[in-house]
């Protein structure tokens, strides 16, 4: 979850590192740093500081020149965020320096052996342990010792390592968190994230697990962690940098709803097929026979992609036809579930590189089971690992919270249900019914940000809520949970989402005119059922907002959104819920691109 960049060539490289660390902070900013050297220097020169990269930045001396250095932005795992604990960690000679994403698991009983020899520890991090394996090894070359190094290490890592008497290269390395090589003209760069690369090369090799890399200014070769030479064949990424700008917009997350409607006709541009009522989706790798075949539909993903499934079964459910539901990737794995081989299994993450999906994703391989991935990001683990899968093409997504994503893999979902659908029993006319109402979406997503002043406005008035409850049926479930993971992660109001047919089982406890409830009521068949969950509510003094098709006369307030068909209307209902999370965190003057303790790319357990 923390990033990483590194560069080796001609340029004075601290500013090239700090701008690197700047796209990446998002993976991490509790603390960052950077060493440098270059051909002509003696050794190895270091800058850390907790807290932003702007905190680095203040730090680094004036004459802090060189033409290799590697830097680090943290997202705390192992001891709190400190100067010392900031990566890059140094052996205690000043030879040796690693940057590291990942998770040491045996970096206890690791740590506990160097003691014994006499080592001295300057951090509390699993990271330091890397650092003097390989500054003690005995080996000739670089490579070697990281080598040696990697061999007793357990867990996941990606790292990058320079070594004094080694300056004219940088050593890289990966099991289970992204790496990604920049190749440039006699200039190399390596990062976590891509976004730390396009400003210089949109020339790509991704690593795979148990790869490493060994990076010179004007040349780069890969290999495996047992030295066995591999192929790397650089890839040309469609992102540019003008992508990871915030275009005008105050925040990430505004510039990322505000994009919503262009990301939706994105998705779904070549995909339609009018003549037969369906999509095209070439990523599959299902054939119709192949589909037919499918018996039960599991959807594996964590936090919003998890409530992006939910979404997605239930559309899967209801137009093919198919049982299907949603679970935590990170609970089914270690749940030793049972792999049924007719049953199709669906990995969502935005990166492609969360590592309990990817996890998931490696463990029902193993067993031999049929794995889609939808993802972002091209090229990403989960998209190499799956047997087919669906872009989502959102673009860059840089906030911490995932709005457009969320909104595009949903849509996503919708392309495959009606596929499967159409493969199966679903009706030309329904198949018509649904292209008609994906083709109006993006539209609709356009009225209802023309509303955000009104939202904002709302927003004010529950600003001052220390606790907010989020209800929805069938449907409207999966959209309350997400808004109220939204409202959380960057307001840090506490909320909490039941089913609506749930609060009489509970919940309705906790209602009193301190805290609100927010309530999806769409204009469906459960139309006057919610109703009478809103009676339950206001017959207790509780304050309602309401998120409907028509103003609903017990809500103290509605925020009204267009009417699709009934399986599309949760793709726009967690739109205004998108904003009101914004404003509140606004107004309450929270660092919204940023929020505490989180992190974008979860690439630890």
């Amino acid at each position: 979850m923390c990033g990483i960049v590194g560069y080796i060539g001609r340029r004075d490289v601290a500013p090239l590192l700090l701008e690197g660390l700047a796209r990446l902070e998002y993976r991490g900013y509790d603390s960052a740093g950077m060493v440098i050297t270059s051909p002509k220097s003696s050794g190895l020169k270091m800058v850390k500081a907790k807290g932003r990269v702007r905190d680095l930045e203040a730090r680094v001396p004036k004459r802090f020149t060189g033409t290799t250095g590697i830097a680090h932005t943290r997202w705390a795992t192992h001891g709190a965020p400190s100067d010392i604990n900031s990566h890059p960690h140094l052996d205690p000679e000043n030879k040796v320096a690693v940057v590291h994403n990942g998770i040491v698991d045996n970096a206890q009983e690791l740590r506990a052996k160097l003691e014994a020899e006499g080592v001295v520890f300057a951090s509390e991090t699993d990271t330091e342990v890397l650092t003097h394996l390989i500054a003690r090894s005995k080996a000739e070359t670089l490579e070697e010792k990281v080598r040696e190094a990697l061999k007793v290490v357990e867990g996941t890592y990606g790292i990058a390592v320079m070594h004094a008497d080694f300056n004219d290269r940088i050593v890289v390395a990966r099991n289970g968190s992204p790496v990604v090589l920049g190749i440039g003209e006699k200039e190399m760069l390596v990062a976590s994230d891509v976004a730390a690369l396009i400003a210089h090369t949109r020339q790509i090799v991704t690593l795979d697990d148990g790869e490493m890399a060994t990076l010179k200014a004007d040349d780069f070769r890969t290999y495996t962690t047992s030295g066995t030479l591999t192929t790397a064949t650089p890839e040309t990424v469609e992102w540019e940098a003008a992508s990871y700008d915030m275009g005008g917009h105050d925040t990430y997350m505004h510039k990322e709803i505000s994009e919503q409607a262009d990301a939706v006709d994105r998705v779904l541009r070549g995909r339609i097929d009018e003549k037969f009522s369906t999509v095209h989706l070439g990523g599959l790798n299902l054939d119709a026979r192949e589909a037919r075949g499918i018996r039960r539909v599991k959807i594996l993903g964590c936090g919003t992609s998890y409530h992006a499934g939910m979404i997605g079964a239930s559309l899967i459910e209801g137009l093919a036809r198919i049982p299907a539901d949603a679970e935590p990737a990170s609970e089914f794995r270690y749940r030793n579930p049972v792999v049924d081989p007719d049953t199709l299994y669906i990995a969502v993450s935005q990166s492609g590189e969360t590592y309990d999906v990817l996890a998931a994703v490696q463990e029902l391989k193993r067993k031999g089971a049929r794995v889609l991935g939808v993802v972002n990001v091209v090229g990403s683990a989960i998209a190499r690992e799956a047997d087919g899968g669906v872009y989502v093409h959102a673009g860059p997504e840089v906030c911490v919270v995932s709005t457009k994503c969320f909104t595009n893999t949903v849509v996503a979902f919708a392309l495959l249900a009606l596929h499967l659908g159409r493969i199966r029993d679903l009706s030309v006319a329904d198949g018509k019914r649904i292209i008609e109402g994906l083709r109006k979406l993006p539209a609709q997503i356009q009225e209802i940000l023309a509303g955000e002043e009104d939202i904002k406005k709302l927003a004010a008035e529950y600003a001052d809520a220390k606790s907010m409850m989020f209800i929805g049926r069938v449907r409207g479930y999966p959209v309350a949970l997400e808004a109220s993971l939204k409202l959380k992660e960057i307001s840090y109001i506490h909320a909490e989402a039941y089913p609506a047919s749930e609060l009489k089982h509970g919940p309705l406890a906790l209602i009193e005119p301190a805290m609100p409830t927010v309530a999806i009521v769409p204009n469906d068949s459960l139309l006057e059922k919610n109703r009478a969950a809103l009676e339950e509510i206001k017959a207790r003094s509780g304050r309602i907002l309401a998120v409907a098709h028509q103003n609903q006369e017990k809500a103290d307030h509605t925020i009204l959104v267009p009417k699709n068909e009934d399986e599309l209307d949760p793709i726009l209902m967690g739109i205004p819920l998108q904003l009101l999370a914004y404003h509140t965190a606004l107004a309450l003057g929270r660092d919204i691109d940023k929020p505490r303790n989180l992190a974008k790319s979860v690439t630890v357990e």
